[in-house]
């Protein structure tokens, strides 16, 4: 288990902490650090253990993500806004709208298939862009909706939650384009 916290700039969130970079059997983990002592390579500074390795030895990683949405954000009441605001869904049936936004931009033969109504039915799109969900595109959407959280694979899928939460970013990246168009 590991918790992911998104920033505007994942550096600069990190410029003043001490941390030691997690691992992935393919070299340094690409947003996971820890904040507390864990053995590390003395040549890199990174940790000596493999990020799922140092779970089962109960290391406790932090991602800290890069998400570019928030450059745009003015404040905390901005983007509650931005969360909040009323979503006309026909937008989503816009293909060149919908290439403009993150994790669903090249999927829109499955935005298409949902016709997204709500910040759950945003969710599904998402998790179906996943390898291990993309087989559900062959069922109906009651099948889909069935077993879309449960983990039937070892594949890569998203959980629910992180589902949403991403869902949620689209939805404030909407909001976003709608408000600069309107203000240019």
């Amino acid at each position: 288990m590991d918790i992911d916290i998104d920033f505007a700039d994942r550096n600069l969130a990190l410029q003043d902490l001490k941390y030691i970079s997690a691992m992935t059997p393919n070299g340094k983990h690409p947003s996971g650090v820890y904040f507390h002592d864990i053995p590390t390579n003395p040549i890199t500074g990174n940790s000596v253990y493999d990020h799922k390795e140092a779970e089962k030895l109960g290391y406790f990683k932090i991602d800290f993500l890069n998400n570019s949405i928030y450059s745009e954000v003015k404040n905390h009441e901005h983007l509650d806004y931005l969360i909040n605001k009323e979503v006309d869904w026909d937008l989503f049936l816009d293909k060149e709208l919908v290439s403009k936004l993150p994790h669903i931009h090249d999927h829109f033969d499955i935005v298409e298939i949902i016709k997204p109504k709500s910040i759950l039915d945003l969710s599904i799109v998402i998790s179906l862009i996943r390898p291990g969900k993309r087989h559900l595109l062959k069922k109906t959407r009651q099948e889909i909706e069935k077993e879309i959280w449960t983990n039937t694979s070892d594949q890569y899928y998203f959980k629910k939650s992180h589902s949403i939460a991403f869902a949620v970013s689209i939805i404030v990246q909407l909001n976003l384009l709608i408000e600069n168009s309107i203000d240019s």
